[in-house]
């Protein structure tokens, strides 16, 4: 028979022996250990009761012989008082009624606890062996876990099983997939057919121990470097596997930074076993630690937790504590909630349907003490991980993020090859083909290979997601009213979503809040000073920089703990060893955007002003009033006078700020037309290159660094600035007030207003496009761009999202444009569709070189048609248009009056074009000026359009050069051009008779231009044809200066001939 040779009695310890825990009222804390015993034999609950407990593992002493059956036992209330009758499945049993539970298995660590609660410890030892007296009480409590992963069926399985219980967790699936189905608007971004299900990639997972929790975290740590702990991966499915020493897992804490993915993690698995794929959980729970925490301290039962969460397991709740192991519930984002587990502060229940606090309902169920068989999976952040203690934890695991790349490359290809389905260009769907994604994955798969900083962002889950997010801002259909400001913003809202940096922080500063100050800090200093990478001094300055009480190092603590991988990652690049970067390099330029923008950056006048300013307000005007009364009863008749002055203090404090305002924003005018930047691509292609990688070469480490570019921290503060993201701003917990932004936008605009004016370069005339769109504001954009009449962005590549960038910025305008010169920018039909309201105002408008096609014709004949039109040049040299394509325009030029100019040189138009463009002419009457050079058109296709040009009424030039006409059809061209005299000139060559043509420089300055757009073969036998003309010619006038032009003409004819590497004259 086991014994134990003493007790605890009245709160006094007496000496016990081994296998023995006593309780007494003098023990307060569940952490304590019995004397002489180890933290092991703690049982997991303990009452304070106004008598001795007494608790003994179940042993086989304490069996009956005959039938191996726990004694009889009766239980006492917590309180003190008998209770009502208590279900045994909750782990009590009646009053009066057999304990019953199962016999330890021989390697078995599962223990049954029995409390013996009596006035005299030692009268019940002496009473245990025998019957149950009514003065005796004891209850049965699991602890611990069974050996193997395949949670206990036996009586809990059929509880749940039954018809009811079945219709109503299936309900309940129904509406956890629905509800877990449902993507935030930063997700709805990628198309409706976008699902979490087809794109997710689970981070990596791994167990940690305990004690790797205590050790002090590193500041950074490289992600290419493998974690401290050497355990293998977890998977989903393995959580809840037997440990090491193969007991059953009940209790699992995952933790991470921010970032990592731990709410896609839970949404996951919550879909998972909606859709049957976690069959070891009968029934889930989840709860949002959040939600919980907005209770506060009104009590509420579990049953009525679940029940107003989810109303379909109302018929359910009686049988949760039946379901065991099978019920798991999940706590997500446990660093909401502050847990007390004293029993000072959070008293014992174990009733489900007992009112308390949500706090005391989650950490009796972490005790183990409430539906003690129930599984359990929490996520936090590393630094909440403390609030549960390590004795009621089965397992810790450590999200560590996309640690390889590999994982990295497998969550792009199923991000980026889902089908866009979003709103293209001009109302169109213009998904990207499937060439376009897999050359986006390709590169991107290149940049991943190369172990470039990219990789090192990547290692968190969630800057994947903002590169994709990115990709498909820059590449795919543009949303309307979508930003790369918004993108962002709302990047951190995923991430941070105004939670509070420390939940027990009575300031409840948030988390994005102290991003904001420490890390805008560090990003505009470094922006101040073109610089990128910091040292860990630098960084360490920016963190604890007015760092004074135990309060705000606690804070700093938490952050470094919590966030700080997110915003700042090692430098990979080689020769910075031991320096850091921002996660991304756009980061760095929004985070310094912000920390102007929230009015974080502040000299010691102004910190002092302000104080002083809002004093002398407040006291100011009642200083003022009493003084005024005193001084008509006494002599004091000056001290009114001063007291008045105190009213000027804030008016001169104002000023002080405007001034600061003002420097800012000149600086961020400054920043936008840097001269030295004017070389650069626009910031669009920039970011597009600083994700997919530079293609080619890179610089040497020990070459020059170049000066770094800063070119997207004016288009972020311009961003912040609109009403949509100042919202969201609001929701972090970074509120920008009305009247700061309004005076932020007046100090831009009046710096905008002066240096704007001056004529930009192509990519820095489209940057300040860009930061008109990122402000989002066209009454602002009306008075700073009113004075824009040159459009000129030739060379720039005109992607879906630059085209609606420019139509969003100009189309709204109503002042014409000079010229609108989109030369050179791979534009398409859709963008052609985009820009529409740009051109339809244009005068003249340049689009050769774009590859546009018949499609584009049909758009161009819509504009033609259009009532606003005001195209008086239309230049349409070197597309494709072909004959087909002009079908379309000659019915746009029937019904137009404005157009004057038309250059459709080297279209492809051949015999078929020009004849048509023949027949259709006479229906426009006011073109004056047609070209149809280099078009491979014949003698008849060129007589045809020459005479048609001479019948129409305001037609005054044609050209007609370089096409296949024979030396007799270009002379007939001549001849019946001298009859036609008074009507329009046609062009074929150099000369005209034995004198040089006036339009010779036109010719040749043409030629020149598309010198390297054209069919080099076919350039110089056509320019072989025009020299031998010109040595004709000057062979056969005796003028001696038309012999000089025709000799001049002739040398310039040779040296393009030497261009094109052909043979000399």
């Amino acid at each position: 028979m086991w014994a134990c040779p003493a007790v605890v009695v009245g709160g006094s310890s007496i000496t016990t022996g081994p296998g023995c825990v006593l309780h007494g009222s003098g023990w307060g804390s569940e952490d304590q250990e019995a004397p002489g015993l180890g933290r092991d034999w703690v049982p997991h609950k303990t009452r304070r009761l106004g008598w001795t407990r007494l608790l003994w593992p179940l042993s086989s002493s304490f069996l009956d012989p005959s039938d191996q059956k726990p004694r009889t036992g009766l239980v006492r209330s917590a309180r003190g008082g008998r209770k009502g009758p208590r279900s045994a499945g909750r782990g009590l049993c009646r009053e009066g009624n057999r304990i019953e539970g199962g016999v330890p298995t021989p390697g078995s660590d599962r223990l049954f606890y029995h409390e013996v609660e009596s006035p005299s410890a030692l009268g019940l030892l002496g009473a245990w062996p025998g019957k149950s007296t009514p003065a005796s009480k004891a209850f049965t409590h699991h602890y611990g876990s069974s050996v193997g992963s395949v949670p206990p069926s036996g009586r809990h399985g059929p509880a749940l099983r039954s018809i009811s219980a079945a219709e109503a967790i299936q309900q309940h699936r129904r509406n956890l997939a629905e509800w877990f189905s449902r993507l935030p608007r930063e997700e709805r971004q990628f198309g409706p057919t976008f699902a979490l299900d087809t794109v997710h990639v689970d981070p990596v997972v791994r167990e940690s121990a305990p004690d790797e929790l205590l050790r002090p975290p590193s500041e950074l740590r490289s992600p290419s470097r493998p974690p401290p702990a050497t355990r293998p991966p977890l998977a989903l499915s393995q959580l809840f596997d037997p440990d090491a020493c193969g007991c059953q897992v009940q209790t699992v804490v995952l933790y991470g930074t921010v970032g990592t993915g731990k709410s896609t993690l839970v949404r996951k698995m919550v879909l998972d076993w909606c859709y049957g794929r976690l069959p070891a959980f009968e029934l889930l729970i989840p709860f949002s630690c959040e939600d919980l925490s907005s209770l506060g301290l009104a009590p509420a039962s579990l049953c009525q937790l679940v029940a107003r969460r989810y109303t379909a397991l109302k018929e359910v709740l009686p049988l949760m504590a039946a379901a065991g192991s099978r019920l798991l519930f999940v706590l997500h984002g446990l660093e909401r909630l502050n847990l007390d587990f004293r029993l000072a502060g959070t008293g014992l229940c174990s009733d489900p349907q007992e009112p308390a606090a949500p706090a005391a309902i989650l950490v009796n169920l972490l005790r183990k003490y409430m539906l003690p068989e129930a599984s359990i999976l929490v996520t936090t952040r590393p630094s909440a991980v403390g609030r549960i203690p390590s004795k009621y934890v089965g397992r810790y695991g450590e999200i560590c993020g996309f640690s390889d790349t590999n994982l990295q490359k497998l969550y792009f290809q199923l991000r980026l090859h889902q089908p866009d389905c979003g709103p293209g260009a001009g109302g169109a769907d213009v998904p990207a083909t499937a060439a376009q994604r897999d050359s986006l994955v390709e590169m991107l798969s290149r940049n991943l290979e190369g172990h470039h900083q990219i990789t090192a962002a990547c290692f968190l889950p969630s800057y994947c997601w903002l590169v994709c997010a990115t990709l498909h801002f820059l590449h795919a259909p543009t949303p309307a009213g979508q930003t790369l400001t918004g993108i962002y913003t709302s990047f951190l809202r995923l991430n941070f979503s105004g939670e509070v940096l420390a939940s027990g922080d009575p300031a409840q500063l948030s988390l994005m809040a102290y991003a904001a100050r420490t890390m805008g800090k560090l990003a505009y200093e470094g922006v101040s000073s073109r610089q990128t990478r910091f040292s860990e001094e630098d960084v360490r300055g920016c963190l604890e920089a007015g760092v004074r009480t135990e309060e705000e190092f606690q804070l700093l603590h938490i952050f470094r703990g919590d966030a700080l991988r997110f915003f700042l990652a090692p430098c990979v690049e080689p020769g910075h060893p031991g320096t850091f970067v921002f996660t991304v390099p756009a980061m760095q330029e929004y985070l310094a955007a912000l920390y102007i923008v929230l009015g974080l950056r502040k000299t010691t006048l102004q910190r002092v002003g302000k104080d002083v300013a809002e004093l002398a307000g407040r006291v100011g005007e009642d200083v003022s009033l009493v003084l005024g009364i005193v001084a008509k009863l006494l002599p004091l008749r000056i001290l009114p006078v001063l007291f008045n002055l105190l009213k000027v203090v804030p008016r001169v404090f104002g000023r002080v700020v405007g001034k600061n305002r003002e420097a800012v924003a000149r600086a961020m005018v400054l920043e936008m037309f840097r001269e030295e930047d004017y070389n650069n691509d626009d910031v669009l292609d920039q970011m597009g290159a600083s994700i997919l990688g530079m293609e080619g070469p890179r610089r040497h480490p020990d070459e020059a660094p170049e000066d770094e570019v800063f070119e997207l921290f004016p288009m972020f503060m311009g961003g912040l600035l609109s009403a949509q993201n100042r919202a969201m701003l609001a929701q972090l917990g970074c509120p920008i007030k009305n009247l700061d932004a309004l005076e932020n936008a007046q100090a831009i605009k009046k710096k905008l207003g002066k240096l704007g004016r001056r004529a930009l370069p192509p990519s820095e005339l489209l940057d300040q496009l860009f930061f008109h769109y990122e402000f989002q504001n066209q009454r602002f954009s009306a008075e700073v761009l009113g004075s824009l009449r040159r459009l000129d962005l030739a060379g720039v590549r005109m992607t879906p999202l630059k085209c609606t960038v420019v139509a969003a910025v100009l189309g709204s305008g109503r002042h014409a444009l000079d010229e609108v010169n989109l030369a050179s920018c791979q534009l398409d039909p859709a963008g052609l569709r985009t820009l529409m309201p740009v051109l339809l105002r244009a005068r003249k408008l340049g689009l050769q070189l774009n590859s546009l096609g018949p499609e584009a014709c049909r758009d161009l004949r819509e504009m033609l048609l259009h009532d606003q039109c005001q195209v008086t040049t239309l230049r349409l040299s070197n597309n494709p248009l072909t004959a087909a394509g002009v079908a379309s325009l000659v019915e746009g030029l029937a019904g137009n009056t404005s157009l004057t100019h038309l250059s459709l040189l080297h279209t492809g138009l051949g015999d078929e074009g020009l004849e048509l463009l023949a027949a259709q002419l006479q229906h426009n009457q006011r073109l004056q000026e047609l070209n149809v050079a280099y078009n491979g058109a014949g003698d008849t296709a060129a007589l045809a359009v020459a005479k048609a040009a001479w019948e129409h009424p305001s037609l005054q030039l044609l050209h007609l050069y370089f096409n296949e006409l024979s030396s007799e059809g270009r002379q007939l061209l001549r001849d019946l051009g001298d009859a036609a005299e008074g009507r329009a000139r046609v062009v074929v060559s150099l000369t005209e008779g034995t004198a040089v043509s006036r339009y010779w420089s036109v010719i040749l300055s043409e030629v020149q231009r598309n010198l390297h757009n054209w069919d080099r073969a076919r350039v110089r036998r056509h320019l072989q044809l025009l020299l031998r003309d010109l040595e004709d010619n000057r062979g056969a006038t005796l003028n001696p200066w038309r012999k000089a032009q025709l000799l001049h003409v002739e040398g310039e004819v040779t040296a393009l001939l030497e261009r094109l590497g052909g043979p000399g004259s």
